[in-house]
């Protein structure tokens, strides 16, 4: 059981990172440019196992609560991001929905997901939200939430 909670942890942290900069890079330009470029640069810190650059863009207070209704925190979620044997396929963020105000900010939306995690391939279909905060001029990501979808 600790395994597959610990595969469905990674699974919906790479999706909250990889959903951000999807919402970033698509056709709206609604998001300002620091915080789209941060939701990139979130991306691409799990893309790439890049420790510094995740500790840099979660806040220490950061929480998930993933798909199993279980909170993790920042440690936890870094160490999962980094870990080479999980992959994920490139995916579309459907339904988008961005939300942006004074210091905050909401991306979210959907996506299918496939991957492998330690060889086993994977499939899965969440609804998301990342809740965005800056502070000291840079934005982190402070909550996610996510929803586990029938596939």
């Amino acid at each position: 059981m600790r395994q597959k909670t610990r595969s469905a942890g990674k699974i919906l942290f790479a999706l909250a990172a990889l959903c951000a900069w999807q919402l970033s890079s698509g056709a709206k330009a609604t998001l300002p440019p620091d915080l789209a470029r941060a939701a990139a640069d979130y991306d691409r810190a799990q893309i790439q196992g890049d420790k510094a650059l995740l500790e840099r863009l979660l806040a220490e207070d950061y929480h998930l609560v993933n798909g199993s209704g279980q909170v993790e925190l920042k440690p936890q979620f870094v160490a999962e991001s980094v870990d080479p044997a999980f992959k994920l396929e490139p995916f579309v963020v459907e339904n988008p929905i961005e939300t942006v105000w004074n210091g905050g900010a909401v991306l979210a939306g959907e996506v299918h997901l496939e991957g492998q995690d330690h060889g086993k391939p994977f499939q899965a279909h969440f609804r998301f939200a990342d809740v965005w905060r800056k502070r000291n001029g840079a934005w982190q990501v402070v909550f996610t939430e996510v929803t586990r979808l029938p596939n």
